[in-house]
């Protein structure tokens, strides 16, 4: 609409600029006809428009270019009274009897074409960049809420404050989305609240209960009359105590600290855990051929508790001798980890990353299980800047490297 105002204004400009400049020229030339012509009577003509008529007599005498022009109108080349080639209009109209010609000089429309074309041309320029700043103007100014509404979905990771979004914008679509952001606030606080609820219910009905049975077992073993088949029993018993004390511990340390992040001040000599572990696995060996050993190349101490380092740990030894039937099962300590390799069925290079993944079992393990050992221990690891991982060796069977140096 601007646009169309804009260039009917500017024709309208320029047609008005040319009839005045024809008539003060002609105005102008008037005055001095008049003053050399006093007589009232005396024969005057426009310059811009001259009339020449033929009789059918003197056809000879018509321009050779203007002979063969049937009746209308067209656009000539001719010089003009300056002795310039000039544009001009040339209205033809011959009769039986005369030729009548009138020819116009165009040359002043030419310019005034050219002034509108580059006033058109300023006008689309002038309107574009209006247009720019319009449309950068009205997009910031509609992204503002979107803008501000991420900002403040960013400060809830800042300050873990989950405080009200739909407050702060109008009644619009981005008022409706900070609604839903609100509701999927509340529902998502909501499920935190009943897993720290429930966090709390397991740390107070679960440890107590492996206290009594640990405490218990304790005072049963130093009982002399045990004989040695019921005093195995209850090593096992012991052990299984131990290692579900450990699990309860790490699980529950790892639903607190995966909301706030590791915040342990204790740390904890690998080797000696390994050791222990290895003595806790020793049962599961059962009858089979098979050899675990601890070797310690140098001292590895973690900042971690020692019940996060032993469920990595049982996972990854009590898997190398799951799947080993026959063969070696070695756990390596040294510059920053932990290597256990078995002489089990190996695994393929592909298959590696899936084994940590959430209820993806091993082929060939003895028994069953439901798949989320090396996912708790991915987990921790993911906690803790720690990494872990598998691959076959070349000689048969697998090794898994729990690498303790921090991953940047």
């Amino acid at each position: 609409m601007l646009f169309a105002v804009a260039t009917l204004s500017l024709r309208t400009r320029v047609e008005d600029q040319l009839v005045n400049d024809t008539l003060q020229r002609e105005v102008a030339r008037f005055l001095a006809f008049k003053r050399d012509n006093p007589d009232p009577n005396a024969p005057w003509s426009f310059s811009s428009v001259r009339g020449y008529i033929y009789g059918i007599n003197k056809i000879e005498n018509v321009p050779f270019e203007w002979k063969s022009l049937s009746n209308g109108n067209y656009n000539i080349t001719d010089i003009g009274d300056d002795g310039k080639p000039h544009r001009f209009k040339l209205a033809v109209d011959k009769a039986d009897d005369l030729w009548a010609f009138l020819r116009y000089d165009a040359s002043k429309e030419e310019l005034g074409e050219r002034q509108l074309i580059v006033g058109l041309v300023g006008v689309v320029i002038l309107f574009s960049l209006f247009a720019i700043l319009l449309g950068v103007w009205s997009s910031a100014r509609v992204m503002r809420p979107v803008t501000d509404l991420a900002r403040r979905v960013k400060q809830f990771g800042k300050t873990r404050r989950a405080e009200p979004l739909a407050p702060h914008f109008a009644n619009d679509e981005v008022g409706e989305l900070a609604a839903a952001l609100d509701n999927y606030s509340d529902k998502l606080t909501a499920l935190v609240e009943r897993d720290r609820e429930f966090n709390a219910d397991v740390s107070h009905e679960l440890r107590t209960p492996l206290a009594v049975i640990a405490s218990t077992t304790e005072l049963m073993l130093a009982s002399s009359t045990l004989t040695d088949k019921l005093r195995d029993r209850l090593k096992r018993i012991e052990r299984a105590s131990k290692q579900a004390t450990e699990l309860t511990n790490a699980l529950l340390l790892l639903s607190r600290s995966e909301r706030s992040g590791p915040t342990d001040g204790e740390t904890t000599d690998v080797a000696k855990i390994a050791e222990q572990i290895i003595d806790m696995n020793r049962p599961n060996i059962g009858n089979k051929p098979v050899t675990v050993r601890l070797e310690l190349d140098e001292v590895v101490e973690v900042d971690a508790p020692s019940a996060v380092i032993a469920v990595a740990l049982n996972n990854l030894i009590g898997n190398g001798i799951k799947y080993t039937q026959a063969g070696d099962v070695v756990v390596r300590v040294g510059a920053g980890r932990v290597v256990v390799e078995d002489s089990g069925p190996g695994i393929a290079i592909e298959d590696a990353e899936k084994l940590f993944v959430r209820g993806v079992r091993g082929e060939g393990a003895a028994g069953k299980g439901a798949g989320l050992g090396l996912a708790i221990v991915r987990r921790l690891c993911e906690l803790y800047g720690w990494h872990v991982s598998l691959a076959p060796r070349p000689q048969g069977g697998a090794a898994a490297t729990l690498d303790f140096r921090l991953k940047h």
